[in-house]
């Protein structure tokens, strides 16, 4: 027996297109959606009017832990989302539940964590320079970022990853 969840998706925002602005309280959530291959935008330090402002210009789910400038944006009319959870794979789940996305990576399609621009796979002889030794001794696969230059591969981190993904696919599963 196969089950199937259908979410809805409380928001005029069409999924293929989601694309965030995240408040500065909100660096790790950034960093998290990014990789799953959403378009964030965020501000470490940016005033609450020039938030509400970029995310109307270019229309973008503001993302904030400030319940004042959450209201602010719903009363000007925009798709805001009160970020409640204290940890990762909490906002995780319950972001994908408001919109209906995957908590998989597909590297394929993901963004750098650092700078927003899509990440381009790249061979090992590219940037066997640019890694440490012993990584190039163990790792095949490498991920370079055309906008900042940094360089990813799947290496010892990526089974904590793994690990906050299942967590926040289990609470999805209990929402």
């Amino acid at each position: 027996m196969v089950t199937v969840k259908f979410y809805v998706v409380a928001s005029s925002v069409w999924l293929s297109v989601l694309r965030f602005i995240a408040d500065g309280m909100l660096g790790k959530l950034t960093r998290w959606l990014r990789m799953l291959g959403h378009d964030v935008n965020y501000f470490r330090s940016a005033d609450d009017e020039k938030l509400v402002e970029l995310a109307k210009s270019e229309k973008r789910v503001l993302l904030t832990r400030d319940r004042e400038l959450y209201q602010q944006a719903v009363a000007r009319g925009l798709d805001a989302v009160l970020v409640e959870a204290t940890d990762e794979a909490g906002k995780l789940a319950d972001l994908a539940g408001r919109f209906g996305f995957m908590l998989e990576i597909d590297l394929s399609d993901s963004r750098c964590p650092k700078c927003n621009a899509r990440i381009e796979a790249v061979s090992k002889g590219v940037v066997v320079d640019e890694i440490p030794e012993a990584t190039s001794m163990y790792y095949d696969d490498f991920w370079k970022c055309p906008g900042c230059g940094q360089v990813y591969w799947r290496g010892a981190h990526w089974e904590k990853i793994e690990k906050t993904l299942e967590e926040a696919k289990s609470r999805l599963g209990r929402m």
